[in-house]
């Protein structure tokens, strides 16, 4: 999503080695490290980067170190009921060890003010089910993380979390097991087709955005899907429409973004989208800032850190990781004589990932509020927020 996601597949690969060679949800146990490779190269050598972004081949997976399928939205029932959601999978690929997958799945209910997630992981290519053409090259992806359940080996594995698209027309089937469920503090699941209404977004200009030393990623969104089908909540079977937000991004890098990066995507009620990643680097400073404009033409503009500014106007204090995370937004973008205050929908919407990708992690729907040219605008948001919480590495995840 941002180029600070990388910090993702970086603890993916420290997970490796969960239960001898098993993998799946780990949600009751801390991970284990497995030593990784001298050489870090992808199994496969790419061409030469940057090449034109081809789709749909490249909604499909790469054999390239890190990868990522990322959804977040907005869903509402007929009764009014507000809902968020998110849903990723993430691929780690590291010389000669076995292609390497976690997935996360988050629901916000706005209305009832309350939030729960659940985490899996997988090692091996059986995640990967994506079509492909005669000469092998994918034509979409289609990607279902299953794992297992290291309480209870014996018990028959989950329905798989699938998430699959092509073109701009994409699925998410996943549900919370049992035991998952118990763990998140009740059940839910996302039966959701979705649909672009614009064409894909192609950040920096091309879909390549250059890391400097670290290397570079191609990214691209779907920033406006509608959204039609079920939302699954403690048993009950709800019918829900929306909007949602897709991003790719996969590339050769492994560390960017030590200090944790900020993103924000907003969709305003014009058809103006918004995304801006800023990404810290281990002192703190943004080493990497950059934005993309879509209109409701869907004509993508690139906005460099000259073009916006962004201030906190408050904060959150975690009592599960003791993490500070700012809460509240405004943003400004003076040339489009654009302006965004945002806010958290519900105040806790951290995830504790150190068992899958090794992060604490806040991710979450906002409230929004905007003038656009004097003209105020209401909207939808998502904000990610990272490195303000311990990684894997200095507090482990407890049993």
């Amino acid at each position: 999503m941002t180029a600070g996601r990388s910090v993702f597949g970086v603890a993916l690969v420290a997970m490796l080695a969960l239960v001898g060679c098993s993998a799946g949800p780990i949600l009751a146990n801390p991970p284990l490290v497995l030593t990784v490779p001298p050489t870090a190269a992808p199994a496969t050598a790419p061409p030469a980067d940057p090449v034109a972004i081809s789709l749909p081949r490249d909604d499909g997976p790469h054999d390239r170190l890190t990868e990522w399928w990322y959804y977040t939205g907005h869903l509402e029932t007929a009764d009014g009921r507000h809902f968020g959601f998110e849903a990723v999978i993430f691929r780690a690929e590291r010389g000669d060890v076995p292609v390497t997958w976690a997935s996360h799945l988050a629901l916000t209910d706005e209305s009832g003010g309350h939030f729960r997630y659940a985490q899996r992981s997988e090692i091996g290519p059986a995640a990967d089910h994506s079509p492909r053409d005669s000469a092998g090259a994918p034509t979409g992806f289609d990607l279902g993380i299953v794992g297992f359940d290291p309480s209870d080996p014996t018990a028959p594995p989950p329905s798989p979390w699938r998430l699959s698209g092509s073109g701009g027309t994409d699925r998410i089937d996943a549900a919370l097991s049992p035991n998952e469920a118990g763990a998140a503090g009740g059940s839910f699941g996302l039966d959701l087709s979705l649909q672009s209404t614009k064409p894909p977004a192609l950040h920096d200009g091309i879909g390549w955005v250059p890391f400097g030393p670290a290397g570079g990623s191609y990214y691209y969104s779907r920033t406006r899907m509608s959204i039609g089908g079920t939302l699954s909540l403690d048993g009950a079977r709800l019918a829900v429409t929306g909007s949602g937000w897709f991003d790719h991004q996969w590339g050769d890098f492994i560390a960017v973004g030590g200090g944790g990066w900020d993103w924000y995507a907003v969709n305003l009620v014009d058809g103006t989208d918004l995304t801006i990643s800023v990404v810290r680097g281990a002192d703190g400073s943004p080493v990497i800032v950059y934005g993309t404009l879509v209109d409701p033409s869907g004509s993508a503009t690139h906005l460099d850190a000259s073009a916006f500014t962004i201030a906190s106007t408050g904060s959150w204090s975690s009592p599960a990781t003791g993490a500070v995370y700012p809460a509240g937004w405004r943003i400004e973008i003076p040339s489009q004589r654009l302006a965004i205050s945002l806010m958290p929908t519900i105040a806790d919407q951290e995830l504790d990932t150190r068992p899958t990708t090794g992060v604490v992690y806040w991710e979450g729907s906002q409230q929004v509020a905007a003038t656009l040219a004097g003209r105020p605008l209401g909207g939808a948001a998502y904000v990610e927020l990272t490195g303000y919480a311990p990684a894997a590495s200095t507090q482990p995840a407890t049993p």
